[in-house]
């Protein structure tokens, strides 16, 4: 399957109230780039590593059905194969979401197709043969299209990604039994997209387990597949991008001082209300 993108479908996209927010919220984070100090550069990477540790843990928990913690996340992110008194079961699907989020961080440097089929072997998300040749057909086609609205604006950048998006969530949904296999087979997707928003300098998104399952069960149910991504996924992207800008830009000393002010302010009020009481 190839993906061709309408461009007067990607405008009209583009144009919807929820599309227009999401991308004042990329444009807002994109912004502070180059970031002004050291602070912000560590607050940055810090995101990353959480980025990673959020997708593995909502991965995990899509993958086993288990009670996945996110303690049990970062001790596999730091390294663990076991974890004393936990499910070896969540163990191994964190590993295989580890991996997974390596395999598609290569993607990155090396444009790769075959990775996308790997990151969905280590998740054991249940690709055949003719899956795996579907999704590399589409993601053929849609590589060209990341160079083609390099330069557009951030609307229309969001709304080819959340088409292209919805077209390989089709891809590998096809003939699958109910919106839980379709959950689980979407999970490279999700991945190989944030490559692709890269490409194009959209900012990556992270849905929670909850939201994932939300996403293939409002597909599951629509006549409109792509009518159904845009409108659940939009909002979330605007929340992930606020949290990342607010993340880039918090400073320990001005909490503190902020904490500190409020503190001040509440004592002010109950002690006015105290006396206004005799």
């Amino acid at each position: 399957m190839t993906i061709a993108l309408n461009e007067t479908e990607i405008r009209r996209i583009a144009d919807l109230p929820e599309v227009r927010e999401a991308a004042r919220s990329a444009e807002e984070l994109t912004a502070l780039w180059p970031l002004g100090s050291a602070l912000q550069m560590d607050n940055d990477a810090k995101y990353t590593e959480d980025l990673q540790v959020r997708f593995t843990l909502a991965f995990a928990r899509v993958l086993t059905g288990m009670d996945v913690t996110p303690a049990d996340a970062e001790f596999v992110y730091e390294g663990a194969d076991a974890i004393p008194g936990r499910p070896q079961a969540i163990v191994d699907a964190l590993l295989a979401a580890d991996e997974a989020y390596e395999v598609m961080g290569d993607y990155a440097r090396e444009r790769e197709t075959d990775l996308v089929a790997e990151a969905a072997q280590a998740l054991g998300a249940g690709w055949g043969n003719d899956t795996v040749l579907a999704v590399n057909d589409a993601i053929a086609s849609a590589t060209s299209y990341a160079a083609q609205v390099a330069n557009a604006p951030m609307a229309e950048r969001f709304a080819a990604a959340l088409a292209v998006c919805d077209a390989l969530l089709g891809v590998v949904s096809a003939g699958v039994g109910d919106a839980h296999e379709a959950a689980v087979r979407s999970l490279p997707v999700l991945l190989y997209v944030n490559e692709w928003r890269e490409e194009c300098a959209v900012p990556r998104i992270c849905l929670t387990d909850e939201q994932i399952l939300g996403l293939a069960e409002a597909r599951w149910n629509a006549s409109d597949t792509m009518g159904a991504t845009v409108e659940f996924i939009a909002p979330l992207a605007a929340a992930e991008w606020r949290r990342h800008r607010e993340n880039v830009l918090w400073d320990p000393d001005e909490a503190k001082q902020r904490a500190k002010a409020e503190d001040e302010e509440r004592n002010k009020r109950e002690l006015a209300a105290k006396f206004a009481d005799k």
